[in-house]
């Protein structure tokens, strides 16, 4: 709640009422009077109506209805970004999610969610950022050519992530290549990246698996491929 008032007090977005049980008002007083302050509407609602409003098993009892967070393609890439994750076809929105909270951790400039990739806004989506979804710009489109054109437009090396790619991150890290402004391009766990969206890129690269796992999760693998590229862009 704390990043979802602090996103509209900075003239980011907008929240436009907060319900809480009263319960959690206590527990959430600074948020509740936060929101007060602000103007934001605030109601009081029974336990009842907060699980009914927050669509999981144990809810903590405040809700806010907030304003749309994606911006428009053009906006998120704005400047000169040097970290971008783009999220192609990515339908499970936990998955989503996490990388999205991941690549805020990793310092990222924004996050693209492209093609017919799941809804930023998605309820499952939302809590798996646990609140970064607030913290930096967030994109959607469809047409993901256009947002492959976009990250190159805006100077970023397209590096695609695959675990059947015959570089790995390692090599490129050695070789200095990691240091480049990026945009890495994340598939799903299912059917990972199309072979054209691959064949776009600048470079494909595997994590390398020093262990008998056959795999990395996606979530897992976004957090080696972001943070290896941040610590060699900071170096």
């Amino acid at each position: 709640m704390r990043e979802a008032l602090d996103w509209a007090e900075r003239g980011v977005g907008r929240v436009f009422e907060l319900f809480a049980t009263p319960e959690a008002a206590q527990r959430h007083v600074e948020a509740w009077q936060r929101a007060g302050v602000a103007g934001i509407p605030t109601s009081l609602i029974t336990e009842k109506a907060a699980a009914g409003l927050s669509e999981t098993v144990t809810p903590q009892g405040l809700v806010a209805v907030c304003g749309l967070v994606d911006v428009p393609l053009a906006t998120a890439l704005t400047g000169s970004p040097r970290l971008v994750a783009v999220l192609v076809e990515i339908a499970d929105p936990g998955n989503a999610g996490t990388v999205l909270r991941v690549a805020d951790a990793a310092g990222a400039d924004a996050v693209i969610f492209a093609g017919s990739a799941v809804d930023p806004h998605n309820g499952k989506c939302v809590r798996a950022t646990t609140g970064s979804l607030f913290h930096l710009p967030v994109a959607r489109e469809r047409d993901v050519d256009a947002v492959l054109a976009a990250c190159r437009a805006a100077g970023l090396r397209l590096v695609a992530a695959d675990g059947r790619a015959d570089q790995d991150l390692d090599a490129a890290d050695r070789a200095g290549d990691l240091a480049a402004p990026t945009a890495w391009l994340f598939g799903s766990e299912a059917h990972g990246l199309s072979s054209e969206v691959r064949s776009s890129a600048d470079t494909t690269l595997a994590v390398p698996l020093h262990g008998r796992a056959e795999s990395l999760n996606l979530a897992t693998a976004a957090a080696v491929c972001l943070y290896a590229t941040a610590r060699a862009q900071r170096a």
